[in-house]
């Protein structure tokens, strides 16, 4: 079998993060730079992502998170990284940022690395704390937050996929 295919296939959610063990500045950078391969409409270009690998920052967007969803846990399941997805506000956002996040994800997996697709971005970066964040890292313009990306190595074995149903693809010959 193909071995993007086979990629797709193997690649699941990671909820169980070693928050010790921080990717390597080049395993960020490889993962960051196929996020800037992800087609986007009209090859526009319009999404933007931030590497945290600042403890006090990925600390601080995590209580926001966590706040937001109304809990006090850590929302990023210990990953000592993220990658954030925020795209400048157009027709398209909601449509180029996701497929940035994916193949991000497929990227992290074929170098090793566990992955979660985090929610709350949008409440997050909609937020003053969120726009003084933009600010702080010299990123101007109004943009919508897509995503987050939970990075690093896991601590657990990560469970087997589950069955695909049955009715899923539907043939139209």
């Amino acid at each position: 079998m193909n071995e993007v295919i086979q990629t797709i296939m193997r690649r699941r959610s990671c909820r169980t993060f070693n928050p010790d063990r921080m990717p390597s500045d080049d395993l960020i950078q490889q993962i960051a730079e196929a996020g800037t391969w992800a087609p986007t409409s009209r090859g526009c270009q319009n999404p933007i992502i931030i590497a945290v690998t600042n403890r006090q920052l990925r600390d601080k967007i995590s209580a926001m998170n966590a706040h937001i969803m109304g809990s006090e846990g850590d929302p990023f399941y210990g990953a000592p990284c993220m990658l954030i997805v925020l795209v400048k506000k157009s027709e398209n956002a909601l449509y180029d940022g996701p497929i940035v996040m994916q193949t991000m994800m497929l990227a992290a997996d074929s170098l090793g690395l566990n992955t979660c697709w985090i929610h709350r971005a949008k409440e997050e970066f909609e937020s003053e704390e969120g726009k003084k964040i933009l600010s702080d890292l010299s990123i101007e313009g109004e943009y919508i937050g897509i995503g987050h990306l939970a990075l690093g190595y896991t601590t657990q074995p990560i469970p087997a996929p589950k069955p695909r149903k049955a009715d899923y693809i539907h043939w139209a010959k």
